[in-house]
């Protein structure tokens, strides 16, 4: 079994390297916010993390940004509030973890207070998750 388990985590590494270095790369990005905090979180988004995205969509890094919301709600388990799709030049830049620093600085010279709205964000989420989406060719 340990065998399988290696081969099928060699192959997956192998299939991720032979991927072309200037695909797309897309996730999609779930919140779940407490209730009646919705707008307060846009906010606090639209103000703290969406500058510094749209930075890197200048440089591009990332492709396109686009923030969507449901018309209607769900049930409560798989209620979500706000999906922001993020495309990125590549699975590298996706996952650059200074994608958005050097831009932080110039943007937010109070750390501080970019740090507490920061953590407000999240202290007022019940859930959040981030799907890898990739295309499906129906022609094949």
């Amino acid at each position: 079994m340990k065998h399988i388990v290696w081969i099928l985590l060699l192959a997956g590494h192998v299939a991720f390297a032979q991927k072309p270095a200037d695909q797309t790369f897309t996730i999609e990005n779930y919140y779940k916010v407490k209730w009646g905090y919705a707008d307060e979180f846009l906010e606090l988004y639209k103000k703290n993390h969406y500058p510094l995205l749209k930075k890197a969509l200048e440089k591009g890094d990332v492709i396109s940004i686009q923030l969507e919301k449901p018309r209607q709600h769900a049930s409560e388990e798989t209620r979500w509030d706000y999906r922001i799709t993020l495309v990125f030049k590549n699975k590298e830049a996706a996952f650059d973890p200074n994608l958005t620093e050097p831009y932080k600085k110039a943007l937010y010279p109070d750390a501080e207070k970019l740090k507490k709205e920061e953590q407000r964000r999240f202290e007022i989420l019940l859930a959040h998750w981030d799907v890898e989406v990739q295309p499906v060719d129906l022609e094949k």
